[in-house]
């Protein structure tokens, strides 16, 4: 697919870069996460994988918007300015939720059936793992990691007008007013609680 600009209201940039992946509802995972959480580009090296637009699980036609580009080299699609993120179970790495992350990165995964090579580990500005109980498959992994940096950043949009927008169209289903109203009175409470604790303490 040839590239063209994405829409974007962030200021940042951020690229998922897939190593020779090998599934193709892993590479349409990880174009809807790509649309979901405001990526720029997906990046892809390795022949395993040739139909990336024809994608069932890219349901959202995210392909229409997010270019999808094959690299011989990886490292070849950094921009300038750009920090490399390598994301894989590698020995020393640093654990997702202890991670900050740079507002313009390139997050390169590692292969379903394989890992990162230790020459691209070296280049990395910072090598991330998520830390599970055995393994995740890729598109998991790239929707977790990208979540974690919306999460931490100060972009995301939290109201109904976003709800409204991303829902499915057979979707109207609305929170009870009264018993929302109530829990949310009950949890305001509780953090009262808790901050009067600490000031007793």
């Amino acid at each position: 697919m040839s590239e063209n600009k994405n829409q974007s209201a962030s200021p940042s940039r951020t690229i998922i870069a897939l190593t020779n992946p090998k599934s193709s509802s892993n590479v349409g995972g990880a174009m809807r996460a790509a649309g979901c959480y405001d990526a720029q580009k997906v990046v892809y090296s390795g022949d395993r994988f040739n139909r990336a637009v024809r994608l069932a699980a890219d349901t959202q036609k995210v392909h229409e918007i997010v270019p999808l580009v094959h690299y011989e080299d990886l490292l070849d699609a950094l921009e300038p300015g750009m920090k490399l993120v390598c994301v894989d179970l590698i020995e020393g790495a640093t654990p997702l939720p202890n991670f900050e992350h740079p507002e313009n990165a390139m997050y390169l995964f590692g292969p379903e059936d394989g890992t990162i090579k230790q020459k691209v580990i070296n280049q990395a500005d910072a090598v991330v793992y998520v830390p599970t109980i055995g393994c995740m498959n890729l598109a998991a992994s790239v929707n977790v990691v990208m979540y974690d940096k919306l999460a931490k950043s100060q972009q995301h949009q939290l109201d109904n007008e976003l709800i409204k927008k991303s829902r499915d169209r057979n979707n109207k289903i609305k929170v009870k007013a009264l018993k929302y109203e109530k829990n949310r009175i009950k949890e305001e409470n509780r953090l009262l609680r808790e901050a009067a604790l600490k000031e007793q303490s």
